[in-house]
Parts: C-alpha cells; sequence; structure tokens
C-alpha cells in the first residue's frame, strides 16, 4: 500500500496531470481537500472508493485516516491544491507519515504562480530584466516567517515576486515593497486562476491595493510584483538566436527531443 501525494492543479478540472489522474483512478481512498480541490476531480476516483473531506480535519485526524488505511491494505489518493512542493503542508504530513512507517509518493501538479503567469499571459524571466522568481509569502499570526526572509529583504533583491496567501494583506505588500521596487512597478493579483471565476487585476504598485479591495478578493489569489510583468524591451534569448552555433540541419529531425535539450541546455548560461 502506498500514499500519493497528488498535486490537483491551480483549480481547473482539467490541469491535473495524466499521471495524476491515473493514480487517483486506481486508489481505494482519497482524502481530498474540499474547500480549493474542484468536485469533478473525485469522478477520477475508482467506484465504491472511500472519499473523505479534509477541509475541517486536523492532522492527527488525517493521519489516522491514512494510516487505518494503510491496515487495510489500500493504497490513499491525497489530493491537494496546486503543487505539492509549495504552501500545501504536505511536509508535516510526511513527517507523520515516516514515524509510523507508511510509505508515499509524490505525484506533482501545476502551481498556482505558474496559471497566474498564463492568465497574464507572461513569462515570469526576461532576457536582461528578471531572471529570478522568489515565492513566498507574508508573516502572519499564526506562522511568523524565518528571520531574513520578510518583504523589505527580499524585496532588496529587485526580482519577481510572487506572494501567496497575502491578498488579505495587500497594504502590508505595498508598503513594504515602495521602498525597492517604487510605486511605478508593474503589479498584478490573480484570483481563482484558471477556474471560470478567475479575477485578473493589472496595475503598478500605486494602485494595486485599491483594486484588490475594490473587487473584494481576500483569498484563492496571488499576488506578484516586478518589472518583467510589463516588459517590452528586451534582447532576444540565446536559445533561439541565429548567433548561436546548432547542430548540422541533416542530424537535425533525428536528434528530436535530445536535440532540443542539448539546445535548451548550451543556452542556460546565456539566456
Amino acid at each position: 500500500m502506498t500514499v500519493y501525494f497528488i498535486g490537483a492543479g491551480p483549480g481547473a478540472a482539467d490541469l491535473i496531470t495524466v499521471r495524476g489522474a491515473r493514480t487517483l483512478a486506481a486508489c481505494g481512498v482519497c482524502l481530498y481537500a474540499g474547500s480549493l480541490v474542484p468536485r469533478e476531480l473525485l469522478a477520477e476516483c475508482p467506484p465504491g472508493a472511500r472519499l473523505i473531506d479534509t477541509a475541517q480535519l486536523d492532522l492527527d485526524t488525517i493521519t489516522g485516516e491514512v494510516v487505518r488505511a494503510h491496515e487495510e491494505g489500500h493504497d490513499v489518493a491525497r489530493l491537494h491544491s496546486g503543487d505539492p512542493s509549495v504552501f500545501s503542508a504536505v511536509a508535516e504530513q510526511m513527517r507523520r507519515l515516516d514515524a509510523a512507517g507508511v510509505p508515499y509518493e509524490v505525484v506533482p501538479g501545476v502551481p498556482a504562480f505558474a496559471a497566474a503567469a498564463a492568465a497574464l499571459k507572461r513569462e515570469l524571466t526576461v532576457p536582461t530584466v528578471g531572471q529570478t522568481v522568489i515565492l513566498t509569502r507574508v508573516a502572519q499570526r499564526a506562522t511568523p516567517m524565518p528571520e531574513g526572509e520578510d518583504l523589505a529583504t527580499l524585496g532588496r533583491s529587485g526580482a519577481l515576486l510572487v506572494l501567496h496567501l497575502a491578498a488579505m494583506y495587500v497594504d502590508r505588500v505595498v508598503d513594504e515593497l515602495l521602498p525597492h521596487y517604487g510605486a511605478d512597478c508593474p503589479a498584478a493579483v490573480v484570483a481563482m486562476a484558471s477556474r471560470p471565476d478567475e479575477l485578473v487585476l493589472r496595475g503598478t504598485l500605486a494602485d494595486i491595493a485599491a483594486q484588490v479591495k475594490a473587487a473584494g478578493i481576500v483569498r484563492t489569489a496571488v499576488i506578484l510584483v516586478g518589472r518583467t510583468l510589463a516588459a517590452a524591451q528586451f534582447r532576444d534569448s540565446h536559445l533561439y538566436s541565429t548567433d548561436r552555433e546548432r547542430p548540422h540541419a541533416a542530424g537535425a529531425g533525428a536528434c528530436g527531443a535530445a536535440g532540443d535539450a542539448r539546445a535548451d541546455a548550451s543556452a542556460v548560461d546565456a539566456p
């Protein structure tokens, strides 16, 4: 028996990966975050599967359900929104399963920041403008930020910031970033990314907070701040440059994906 932590994607049911859907269809027990995971995904579960909404359950109860399924010999799908690697509370569950001797695997999913970038129709890394993306959040009463990871410190980098779980604190975000990015710095907020009720706000640090309040956005949103959001004048990447040496044309077709991979690798140091 194995527990599979499955990234369900940012919201749209069809953004779960093929592997995620296949894994879900093979598990006799599914624990899902009912407040975030689209209900349509539960149709992928096999007939007769035990479905458990974890929205109102604590960690001990969730772990108990998983251990119970393990003892009964069932594979378990632990369905999380987005991707399990970011702000998913998966680490604490893994620690409990390690202690209980329950095996698990992770199936990655589409993260919310990727869905937000798609909604904005922007590449977050642009040559000569910005090549760094920082995923973070703001300190809250329940979970403080580690030392050195406050917005004032991160903002000194000038990198594109993607803030999760921060829409409710947009005023604080703006106040802490203004000294480093300036009032004219592009900013955006994407709420309910990829869902039918998706809402996209575009502006600058000078006006994004007012837009968020006017729209009534308080959760299920990401805030993006950085110059790449509006970059228009930038150098083309080296990847497809006419100046870059390429394999002989006769062998290009035979190389296929391997050739593309080598091309990608050769461009890493010179974007």
